[in-house]
């Protein structure tokens, strides 16, 4: 279980950054810059599903969410339900030669 001197510590962070730099984790600036949001709800998805219980095992869980966003990107990652949706749609083409056709 965790420490309450973990759990307060970790209730002031508010940011990507926060959280990179609290566990001493070197990243890249551009990296965070475009995929913050990402980098977060993974780290909250890896979480999960270790239930780490010490300092080590949530640094794991971020080193590997900021990785995946280093050799990858969102649209390939599809964290958020949004490009799940996008994924699921069908495909509709249009020639060009129907654009601006009457109907």
């Amino acid at each position: 279980m965790l420490t309450m001197t973990l759990r307060d510590e970790l209730a002031e962070l508010s940011s990507a950054e926060d959280f990179l730099n609290y566990f001493k984790i070197n990243f890249e600036p551009a990296v965070v810059e475009v995929n913050r949001l990402h980098i977060l709800k993974r780290f909250h998805d890896y979480l999960g599903q270790n239930d780490p219980a010490e300092w080590e095992g949530f640094a794991q869980c971020l080193q590997r969410a900021y990785q995946d966003f280093v050799e990858s990107d969102a649209l390939t990652e599809k964290v958020f339900k949004v490009f799940h949706r996008q994924a699921a749609q069908r495909e509709v083409r249009i020639a060009l030669a129907d654009i601006g056709r009457p109907a």
